[in-house]
């Protein structure tokens, strides 16, 4: 975890590379919940049976699910003391490149690639990219926007 006391100490950082944070295992349990959140049911996430036939032999996790996740990595790997608040600000771009079978543990790294003062705080770009650990490309790099106010 790195810790940012100040919104200096955070613009001193950008070019930084955080992590990789701790695994985090995609069990079918995980796949399901969001299945029901979502209202995504579609048979290549939720129908074990069905999937082992599929192009992946298993279900595979959600993108949006897989998405979901910047959050719980990002605040693995750092904070920002000096603010009273985050808030998610939006996606530049997001790219879901290999699929997240179920069963497998991912981790991320956050790379911190600009910061702007905004009014009452400051907004950090930060490029978070999410493994699945024994693939060999990435399973989602996402352009995430955060808004650190004071």
């Amino acid at each position: 975890m790195t810790e940012f006391h100040d919104f200096d100490a955070l613009r001193a950082a950008v070019g930084s590379v955080l992590g990789p944070g701790e695994w985090l295992e995609i069990d079918q349990r995980r796949i399901d919940l969001f299945a029901e959140a979502t209202g995504d049911h579609q048979w290549i996430h939720v129908d074990p049976g069905r999937a082992a036939d599929g192009p992946y032999g298993a279900t595979i996790a959600h993108g949006f699910l897989t998405l979901a996740l910047l959050a719980p990595i990002s605040q693995q790997l750092m904070s920002v003391r000096s603010a009273r608040m985050a808030i998610n600000y939006g996606l530049n771009k997001v790219r879901f490149i290999s699929p997240v079978r179920v069963g497998s543990r991912v981790r991320g790294t956050v790379t911190l690639t600009a910061v702007t003062d905004v009014p009452g705080g400051v907004q950090a770009e930060r490029t978070v990219t999410i493994i699945a650990e024994g693939a060999d490309k990435p399973a989602c790099v996402a352009e995430h926007l955060v808004r650190y106010l004071a």
